[in-house]
């Protein structure tokens, strides 16, 4: 199937990502800054950042973007100007009853607001409205490659055609690299609620419609869900030639972490914050390189973790896993790529080390393909960060 990165490249090679380019900075290299080396305050003689300027908690770092859900960046003022654009009265008086309700106890409330302001896009306009903005906002906050996940399922529920939803978010991702410095990729998730025939019956459907995605995910509630319940799906989408991701260990346990590598096959977990309660599981996703796409501002405003300061990233910076630091749905949970390093700088005192070492984890674990990834690590090496 036809892939796209927003035109910076063609379909990608299943794989490790690469080694990094030579480019260097005078500060710090981020062509050597690993998943596994020490931070700041442990790097010692294996990796001095002696010399890195202090940066503001607002200064951007280019970054790719591997847990972004499109439907999840539809802030209040968008919701209700395609309301009215399409005739539809909201169940919010105004913009302040609506952000009131941004208040979740768990994964579960959430998604209960994030359905049902899915509402208002009913027209492939409204779709590229939706990404067109989301994009504009991401390359502010230093984006330049996102791998963008939507839910088909989800509006083919309310009527609205897999063209519709497909088409709309295409035609924007098509010129992103040249609009706004962004390359990018599209990902069809799957809703975890639903059945498996479900699911294989819409990917059919995008199969043989030539939709231009890139790969498959798996989202929606965890928690009663496991991975091996879409053993056949991500079957399927491998012979299909797609990349695969799926949430895991977000709430779930850690064995559903285990089931989407054993089952599933994936090659990046998102979420996956909860495999520090396994020794041997961290050990084994830092031998394999495992990408894990973390959203801090996410975990805390779905109750998964109950404070910034109490996040486990250091932890899992620590321990040597190849993290990357993501929004998931940033209209709902407080902010973008900038938003979560300006409170992880304020709230957990992140080094300047470590923000670059996330950036380059972020990058070399994109699918992008390896003259893109080179292109973003001298980006990031000369950015003199």
């Amino acid at each position: 199937m036809e892939t796209y990165d927003g035109g910076a490249g063609a379909p990608q090679a299943e794989g490790v990502p690469g080694d990094a380019a030579e480019a260097r900075t005078d500060e710090v290299r981020a062509d050597e800054v690993r998943p596994g080396q020490a931070s700041t305050e442990e790097a010692g003689a294996e990796g001095s950042t002696e010399g890195v300027r202090p940066t503001d908690a607002r200064t951007t770092l280019p970054v790719a973007e591997l847990h972004l859900h499109i439907e999840g960046t539809l802030e209040p003022e968008l919701i209700f100007a395609l309301a009215e654009r399409n005739g539809i009265t909201l169940p919010y008086a105004d913009l302040d009853e609506l952000r009131a309700r941004y208040e979740f106890t768990d994964l579960q409330s959430f998604l209960d607001l994030y359905y049902a302001n899915m509402a208002v896009l009913q027209t492939e306009q409204d779709f590229a409205d939706m990404t067109r903005a989301y994009l504009a906002r991401a390359a502010t906050a230093g984006v330049r490659h996102a791998e963008i996940m939507m839910d088909p399922q989800a509006h083919l529920s309310r009527g609205v055609s897999l063209a519709t939803c497909v088409n709309g978010v295409a035609s924007v991702l098509a010129t992103s690299q040249q609009e706004f410095g962004i390359s990018t990729l599209l990902i069809a998730a799957f809703l975890r609620d639903l059945s498996e025939d479900s699911a294989l019956e819409v990917l059919e459907q995008l199969l043989a419609m030539d939709a231009p995605i890139a790969g498959i995910g798996l989202d929606s509630a965890e928690v009663g869900n496991p991975p091996s319940k879409f053993q056949r799906l991500f079957a399927r989408a491998k012979e299909a030639g797609l990349r695969r991701i799926a949430h895991a260990g977000e709430e779930g346990p850690t064995a559903y972490i285990i089931e989407a590598l054993d089952v599933l096959g994936v090659e990046r977990i998102d979420h996956g914050i909860r495999c520090m309660e396994d020794t041997d599981l961290v050990e084994r996703l830092v031998h394999e390189l495992m990408p894990l796409t973390v959203c801090p501002l996410s975990n805390v405003r779905l109750r998964a973790v109950d404070t910034l300061a109490e996040h486990p990233l250091p932890a899992m910076l620590a321990a040597g896993l190849n993290v990357s630091v993501n929004s998931d749905d940033p209209a709902y949970f407080g902010g973008y790529v900038d938003d979560n390093f300006a409170r992880l700088r304020s709230e957990i005192g992140l080094s300047d080390f470590d923000c670059v070492r996330l950036a380059a984890n972020s990058i070399r674990s994109s699918f992008a393909d390896e003259d893109r990834k080179t292109e973003l690590l001298a980006e990031l090496a000369a950015s003199g960060r």
